[in-house]
């Protein structure tokens, strides 16, 4: 059985939307199971569909407004460089309200209930496809898996967007009596579900850098902080899931194609500028045009 992973990312998923594309269409790969975290858990329904252009139009046209109902934050741009503040009156406002987060991403839920249908669910089952999206369980601290085979239609919106849900920016997902939010807070990439479920040959696609260096510019306020140590904590663990993925795959001869970003893209992936992520999304497609995405495909095979 043929997997595609993704890991999550924010808007830096425009990358791995351009790569799935060329793997769809022009390496003609008919995958089975479809396995994604946060970005990937939003990519993920169009692409078991095979609606490229869908799902990309909705990467490169989106804008904070898509994603936030009270956006924490606010976003300048001077001489070329973005300048992130924040939006205090916001914050102020969700504490008046008695919510548990610094912004309200309800405009996300409904953005994934109004571009995938109930009958795009449907189809997905038809095709005998399968899609999984991570979540973290923050009232009993687990990773969960949520497949398409097992929730109904609105059950699984509500899953791909507990997925994309990054707390405290965005909203906690209250459901059965748990409290969920993104997946990337435990497994960034999830190729281990992507085993379990027999997968014998994995394309994944990790919007990290294959070997991290950065050179960080100083600090500036509280939401670069959040930034920064979030992005160090996922950077964490996704060498942790590249490990453990890579070692399970060896002792049971899978194949496993890696793609990874080739440059840093951003040091802010919770900011969704349209005109980059167009960018981001060509060059994810063109990755596969040039000699160095031979450095970038690597496998984990037992011989």
């Amino acid at each position: 059985m043929e997997a595609l992973v993704i890991s999550g990312g924010g808007s830096k998923g425009a990358f791995a939307g351009g790569v799935a594309e060329y793997l769809l269409r022009h390496s003609k790969k008919e995958y089975q199971l479809f396995v994604g975290t946060s970005t990937g858990s939003l990519l993920i329904p169009f692409l078991a569909l095979g609606d490229i252009e869908r799902i990309k139009k909705l990467y490169t046209s989106i804008e904070q407004s898509d994603i936030f109902t009270v956006c924490p934050f606010k976003i300048r741009k001077k001489n070329g460089k973005v300048k992130v503040g924040i939006n205090h009156f916001g914050i102020i406002k969700q504490f008046i309200k008695g919510q548990k987060t610094l912004g309200d991403s309800t405009n996300l839920r409904n953005l994934i209930r109004d571009n995938f249908s109930e009958e795009d669910f449907q189809r997905i089952k038809t095709l005998k496809k399968e899609i999984v999206v991570t979540v973290a369980n923050l009232t009993n601290q687990q990773i969960e898996y949520k497949s398409s085979n097992d929730y109904s239609y609105e059950d699984f919106c509500d899953w791909i967007w507990a997925s994309s849900n990054m707390v405290p920016l965005m909203s906690l997902c209250q459901k059965n009596g748990s409290e969920y939010a993104d997946g990337g807070f435990g497994n960034l990439i999830p190729l281990q579900e992507a085993l379990v479920k027999g997968a014998t040959s994995i394309d994944t696609i990790v919007l990290r850098l294959e070997k991290t260096s950065y050179n960080n510019p100083p600090l500036q306020n509280i939401l670069d902080v959040f930034a920064r140590t979030t992005d160090f904590m996922l950077n964490q663990i996704a060498n942790d899931d590249l490990i453990i993925s890579q070692l399970e795959a060896a002792t049971s001869n899978v194949n496993i194609n890696f793609y990874f970003i080739k440059r840093i893209l951003t040091t802010h992936s919770f900011i969704f500028d349209k005109e980059e992520m167009a960018i981001w999304w060509q060059e994810g497609f063109e990755l596969f045009q040039t000699t160095e995405c031979r450095t970038h495909v690597l496998k984990a095979k037992s011989e």
